[in-house]
């Protein structure tokens, strides 16, 4: 059996551009695309918290270092500057594979820097 399972997000990442007429993407700051393992062109769903807004669309390179959250092309539509996202990739593990399974969590500041990196998600209480 394959199972689908979350591989990496970025979480509460903020938005810095929203840019209608560059070809279609999220360009993400190239040192938390390295942290999430996240590859350019790899296909990522984006989750808007600030407006309840769903979508897939795939990663480009930013500058490094940069903290640029830049989301374009028809997804401008979906985020504005100052969004809240969550930015999450999938893969799909074998049974064995998952037995050495831990997904990547990356946590950023209001400036899209790096805070704390995890390989869980606390259990939510009662």
């Amino acid at each position: 059996m394959q199972r689908i399972m979350l591989k990496s997000k970025l979480h509460r990442v903020r938005v810095t551009r929203s840019e209608l007429h560059y070809e279609g993407s999220c360009a993400i700051d190239d040192d938390l695309l390295e942290a999430a393992d996240i590859r350019e062109y790899q296909q990522i769903d984006i989750y808007n918290v600030s407006n309840g807004e769903r979508f897939t669309t795939y990663a480009i390179r930013a500058q490094r270092g940069s903290g640029t959250i830049s989301v374009n092309g028809a997804a401008a539509h979906k985020a504005d500057p100052g969004d809240i996202l969550i930015i999450a990739s999938y893969a799909m593990y074998s049974e064995l594979e998952l037995q050495r399974f831990q997904p990547r969590l990356v946590y950023v500041d209001e400036h899209n820097r790096i805070l704390d990196r995890r390989d869980s998600i606390p259990v939510q209480a009662a």
